[in-house]
């Protein structure tokens, strides 16, 4: 089921993996590939805070 982008807040402590656009838009914020995100909700949770920490030891 398609995310409704026309509700606002929420769950924003999470990353979801199943939501192509949040992935590519974390992504992008962290200039990593989006193959990099999904490997890092897949060894870390998708804990927002867990990988962001984990995301900016990957920039270049």
């Amino acid at each position: 089921m398609a995310d409704d982008k026309s509700k606002r807040g929420g769950d924003r402590d999470r990353v979801s993996a199943d939501q192509e656009y949040e992935i590519e838009y974390f992504a992008k914020r962290h200039r990593i590939s989006p193959g990099a995100v999904r490997e890092l909700i897949r060894q870390h949770g998708n804990s927002r805070k867990a990988v962001v920490r984990e995301a900016r030891k990957l920039r270049p």
